[in-house]
């Protein structure tokens, strides 16, 4: 459970006023929701060499493409009708920005379901799809605790993640590396392993954006920036 201090932000004079933020945060989270899950059907319509999945995955990106246009909309009639200071100020424009790294993992939910699609048009590749599994899992995990974070505003769970992505980071060099050795001794399906090694690099990026999410947590919990700080700073601030 978050720490009572993480637990900044209460109740306004304005009854309107806590409508629209709890509705700001309601968004944000239906939205993390749904990228959530086409992640997790990108990657299982790969797994599965399931084309119908992935185009449908993918038409699914226009959804998400909408959801932050509203959003961005919302966030700034927020910021236009009620002048937010502070503590409101930060959890409105952290918003605006987290849901840019939800859209941009909604984008490379979509690369990796083109790449199942013409995967399952050519054939599957010999190599990789258990390393995409692993890092698959570990990144939706992150995912999920990134959107917890932000709804119970714990910076403890958002520090955790930002350790687990370095993790993700030395899964996916690992992988990167084995494949890239597979195709040097065996150069006949270096165009369906080069589409994996394009799958991995999606991942990565994913977690890359969920730990951004977990940076923003920080920030709103504690009012501080924690962006570009080494990992010893940002458990100082989060220890406060």
């Amino acid at each position: 459970m978050p720490n009572k201090k993480d637990d900044v932000y209460g109740d306004h004079i304005s009854e309107k006023f806590n409508d629209e933020l709890t509705e700001l945060k309601t968004q944000f989270l239906n939205m993390g929701g749904l990228v959530e899950s086409q992640v997790e059907h990108a990657i299982q319509a790969l797994v599965d060499n399931d084309g119908q999945l992935a185009e449908q995955t993918r038409l699914n990106d226009k959804i998400v493409d909408k959801m932050e246009r509203d959003l961005d909309e919302e966030a700034i009639l927020v910021i236009a009708r009620r002048q937010p200071t502070a503590r409101d100020l930060r959890l409105v424009i952290s918003v605006i920005k987290m849901v840019a790294d939800l859209e941009r993992m909604g984008d490379e939910a979509k690369k990796i379901a083109k790449m199942a699609i013409k995967l399952s048009e050519e054939g599957q590749a010999p190599r990789g799809y258990i390393e995409i599994r692993h890092i698959g899992n570990h990144v939706m995990s992150m995912i999920h605790d990134a959107l917890d974070a932000f709804a119970r505003l714990d910076s403890e769970q958002a520090l955790r993640i930002m350790k687990e992505d370095k993790q993700v980071d030395e899964e996916y060099q690992a992988a990167a590396r084995a494949l890239l050795t597979f195709m040097m001794e065996d150069t006949r399906n270096i165009s369906r392993c080069m589409m994996v090694m394009w799958v991995l690099r999606a991942l990565e990026r994913i977690g890359d954006h969920a730990c951004n999410i977990a940076e923003h947590v920080i920030f709103m919990a504690k009012g501080e920036d924690v962006r570009h700080s080494p990992m010893e700073e940002t458990e100082k601030v989060v220890g406060r």
